[in-house]
């Protein structure tokens, strides 16, 4: 063994115990540091930020972790902090951090029932996600990197129900078996368009439905004029919370239309499923059991790490048969398939840890009360926004995103120059509602208080009306 390599096995608790203290120092100064940090000033002319070349010899992880703090650190964003609002991005409670560190631990790879351990401990954790989210036990489910991979692993499987449905199998045949696909959506997540690309149906399968006047959720009347004018089984892809402004097409409606339509419903609930933790909001998610696959992202408002997510499917059955992996050193696939016969990944690491530990240690409670407080706190901003003249809202808020703009001239660069202005205290992503530019906050993270959003509105505020 290489010298230094033996010299960190032997001095491992150590090792361990300075990740410990570097951990615990950067979770502890989250709320001191910048959002974002600012952007290095760009060095000299021929004095480029070159990355450094591999090392020839052992240094050892003590100065692995001194260059890593040294150099990389401070450049990182709090991204797991309370006032990181772009995207939709949660942190990790104190529960899932110490599930993800114990999956670096263990290292398994539980794809296999060869080593079961690991599928059951999945297994478990889809139980009470599918729970958690309202489904029913009809519908099974598995874990994957996020929604995107969620989307596609649905696509997948609606795809090869399409061929069920005219006697031909694309797993064997490939997508050109089909002929032309009709994908319908109202406002599909761009991951969709995505997974039609990756699975050879193609970006121009999708169609895009009208939605409601002023809404981003579908109108069921042009839906189903849509699917009465597609010939054949059709694919729908309907959205429980979209992007922008967490709309949600009517669940019990689509499902209505199955009475005289044939087609595949795959839900994106990326993270509008979380609905179903609340009370007050649960209807939105009415009829969601209804679908065929539905794709939700756990690195959203479940707050486990990267990269976290679950795909559930009624026909786990058509799943096995795209995803399946012969291979004499695989478990065959009988009623229950090893995992590695359900996702793209032959390997994946046992990221439902994670999403078990901090299951099994908050509870529905806990985690609807984050649910309800980051609700509250989008309200809060919501309302701050409406009443700052330099701002405006582009519409309601609905759930946990707030869809705002500058109140004059709202044009891209001033909306990124806002964007700048703000980044130490407050991070938002720039969008586009209604052919208007502006910006969006989405409040998905465990640690976020009402001071939190005192603090970005604010912020907010204060660069409105700097760029006015």
């Amino acid at each position: 063994m290489d010298r230094t390599l033996a010299a960190d096995l032997a001095r491992l608790p150590e090792l361990l115990d300075a990740t410990r203290a570097a951990a615990a120092d950067a979770l502890a100064t989250l709320d001191a540091r910048p959002v974002v940090p600012p952007v290095p000033p760009v060095p000299p002319a021929g004095e480029a930020h070159a990355p450094e070349g591999l090392p020839e010899h052992a240094t050892g992880t003590d100065a692995a972790l001194a260059a890593f703090r040294d150099r990389w650190e401070p450049r990182l964003s709090a991204s797991a902090g309370p006032r990181y609002l772009g995207f939709v991005t949660g942190g990790a409670t104190p529960a899932a951090l110490a599930g993800d560190w114990l999956t670096a631990v263990h290292d398994q790879n539980s794809n296999s029932a060869l080593d079961g351990g690991g599928q059951d401990l999945e297994r478990e954790a889809v139980g009470w996600l599918r729970d958690l989210f309202g489904l029913s036990a009809a519908h099974s489910g598995t874990f994957v990197s996020g929604a995107t991979m969620s989307n596609t692993t649905g696509l997948a499987i609606a795809r090869e129900w399409l061929g069920e449905r005219l006697g031909v199998s694309p797993a064997e045949d490939g997508a050109a078996a089909l002929g032309p696909v009709r994908v319908l959506s109202g406002a599909p997540h761009s991951s969709i368009a995505k997974a039609l690309s990756v699975l050879g149906l193609g970006r121009n399968s999708l169609v895009r439905v009208p939605t409601l006047q002023g809404r981003e959720a579908v109108d069921p009347a042009a839906l189903e004029r849509a699917l009465a004018d597609t010939p054949g089984p059709a694919v729908v892809v309907a959205n429980a919370g979209t992007v922008n402004t967490v709309d949600f097409d009517d669940l019990r409606a689509i499902r209505a239309l199955r009475e005289r339509h044939d087609f595949w419903l795959h839900t994106d609930a990326a993270f509008g499923a979380f609905a179903a933790l609340s009370p007050e909001h649960a209807h939105l998610v009415d009829g969601l059991d209804a679908s065929d696959s539905v794709c939700v992202d756990l690195h959203k408002w479940l707050n486990v790490p990267y990269d976290s997510a679950v795909q559930f499917t009624r026909r786990r059955d058509l799943q096995a048969r795209v995803f399946q992996n012969s291979a004499a050193y695989l478990g065959p696939l009988g009623e229950h398939p090893d995992l590695v016969h359900l996702t793209p990944e032959n390997s994946h690491r046992l990221r439902a840890l994670a999403a078990w530990f901090t299951l099994r240690a908050y509870g529905r409670q806990g985690h609807r009360e984050i649910v309800e407080r980051d609700i509250a706190c989008a309200r809060a901003l919501g309302a701050a926004v409406a009443e700052d003249p330099a701002l405006t809202l582009l519409a309601p808020v609905r759930l946990n995103v707030v869809c705002f703009t500058l109140a004059e001239a709202p044009t891209p660069e001033r909306l990124t120059a806002l964007r700048e202005a703000a980044a130490g205290e407050v991070f938002v992503t720039p969008t586009v509602y209604e052919g208007t530019a502006g910006l969006r906050a989405a409040f998905s993270n465990w640690r976020t208080t009402q001071a939190d959003v005192r603090r970005a509105a604010e912020a907010l505020g204060a660069a409105a009306r700097e760029i006015a």
